[in-house]
């Protein structure tokens, strides 16, 4: 394969797709997902690194930023949106922008990668500061929206961290603190919202956890600042109310609602 073709871009593994009956076809997707933790594995490294300039500069008060187009973009959105219901961390601390805007979330807006200016434009609409952090988020490596906007960002010394599938590629190197996971040919080749989103995933998950939990958001092993947003969740903070103060049903649903969440509910019980 020419050092030129992008990881990403490789002919599959498999061909004669359509030839093959709906087990060959889940089990063969299934065996191309097996390799993606793996190579989430051997970025580690690099993970670390980016995390621990995030908890200390979200310490300083600033906010985390990640930016995307397409899959990548969607994927940014969807770790942002999670953060406040899961964590309880206020809204606007961890933003999601996707080149297009909020219309790309559900429907291709097209050419709008291409754009190289855009990318910042949309990161001043938040009054970025040096105190933020913006991770860029591109399987290719080479999306000029996500390029424009993190160079932007070098030159006001604002803090660029990126996650890409791709050896070697140009948001890796404009990026100050890179996440490479080289997540290999994808099933049909080229679409990359398969291992290559599955991967970006991973290493989102591993990020806002890995942050959160630094922040002080977790407790032990729960989130005990999660919104009381549904019964379940209700329900889930009732019960951690109870094993955490030996209560009883209606007395820990009565106490946990009136105070919001489980971490102001167990402070405040324990008060009196």
């Amino acid at each position: 394969m020419s050092a030129k073709i992008k990881t990403t871009e490789s002919d599959s593994r498999y061909t004669n797709l359509e030839k093959m009956n709906v087990t060959e076809l889940l089990k063969n997707i299934n065996k191309e997902d097996k390799t993606v933790p793996l190579a989430v594995e051997k970025a580690i490294p690099q993970i670390e690194k980016l995390v621990k300039v995030i908890v200390a500069q979200m310490k300083k008060g600033g906010r985390l930023f990640y930016m995307g187009a397409g899959t990548s973009g969607r994927l940014g959105i969807v770790d942002a949106s999670e953060c406040p219901p899961t964590y309880g961390i206020e809204h606007g601390k961890v933003i999601g922008i996707i080149a297009g805007g909020d219309t790309a979330i559900r429907k291709a807006v097209e050419f709008a990668e291409d754009d190289e200016i855009q990318g910042w434009k949309d990161l001043q609409s938040y009054k970025i500061t040096n105190k933020d952090v913006v991770i860029g988020i591109a399987a290719s490596g080479s999306t000029p929206y996500v390029i424009g906007a993190l160079k932007a960002c070098n030159a006001k010394k604002i803090i660029t961290g990126c996650i890409v599938c791709n050896a070697n590629s140009v948001l890796a190197q404009t990026a100050k603190y890179p996440v490479e996971v080289i997540s290999g040919a994808e099933f049909v080749t080229g679409s990359t919202r398969m291992k290559a989103g599955t991967a970006q995933k991973l290493a989102l998950n591993m990020i806002s956890t890995s942050v959160m939990i630094k922040l002080g958001r977790v407790k032990g092993n729960k989130m005990v600042d999660m919104q009381l947003s549904n019964n379940k969740l209700v329900k889930r903070g009732t019960n951690m109310l109870i094993k955490e103060l030996d209560l009883e049903y209606n007395i820990a649903q009565k106490l946990l609602l009136k105070y919001g969440s489980v971490r102001k509910a167990v402070n405040s019980y324990r008060k009196i």
